[in-house]
């Protein structure tokens, strides 16, 4: 599916703080005949910059990232780049991520488990003008939008509370989740006040518990809802 003669190659900005999966997601894009031209990003704000400086058709997207949210990253894109595509690749294969994915703007959505062929079909759905989930996860998609399956206790949190929640789980302290998410440090404690209150917990023990027991740990070198 080589670009025909005259037609420009679609632009495909890779985003994901780990080198290695960058350097593999360009060795499976760029074996294709399609002649994508890619480029990378390490971080959302980098991203952001890239995106400004020239057009892009396709933004490949991390979920699990320091720094700006994978969430925020996508409503930024979808507000200032509606032209932009946007594909998400996570490690969560919880149809909730997938579902807040999606609200927040994203095309589609594949795990970082079905990547290879999948992740070849799922870039030329999306930028062809379609939507892709992972068929792992599609399912249990359409069940919970049609309230086929009960909703985990966190879906009721806001996305800012679960990355709080995250970061929690994961050992972080309140000055180090303030100073990531650049909000102050009364603020990220009433995030978690509120977040204990929504899940009924008593206290840090007990969200560190329930999160753990949901698989709510940040990706090994990444923190937050990304």
């Amino acid at each position: 599916m080589t670009p025909s003669a005259g037609a420009r190659a679609a632009r495909i900005l890779i985003v994901d703080d780990h080198g290695i999966v960058r350097e593999g997601l360009v060795g499976i894009l760029s074996a294709t005949p399609d002649g994508w031209e890619l480029a990378e990003a390490s971080s959302g704000f980098q991203a952001i910059e890239l995106l400004r400086g020239r057009p892009f058709d396709l933004a490949l997207v991390d979920l699990s990232m320091p720094g700006m949210s994978g969430l925020e990253l996508i409503k930024r894109v979808r507000h200032e780049f509606p032209e932009v595509r946007i594909l998400v690749l996570s490690m969560h294969a919880e149809e909730q991520y997938a579902l807040r994915s999606f609200k927040a703007g994203a095309n589609g959505y594949l795990t970082k488990d079905g990547a290879g062929a999948e992740l070849v079909n799922a870039v030329r759905k999306v930028l062809g003008g379609g939507a892709y989930v992972s068929g792992a996860l599609a399912e249990r998609v359409v069940l919970q939008l049609n309230g086929g399956v009960n909703s985990p206790p966190h879906a009721q949190l806001s996305d800012r509370e679960l990355d709080v929640l995250r970061r929690l789980v994961a050992g972080q302290r309140l000055t180090d989740i303030a100073e990531a998410l650049h909000l102050s440090v009364k603020t990220v404690s009433t995030h978690k006040g509120r977040i204990q209150d929504k899940l009924q917990l008593p206290n840090l023990a007990a969200l560190v518990r329930y999160g753990l027991e949901h698989g709510l740990l940040p990706d090994e070198g990444g923190a937050g809802l990304d």
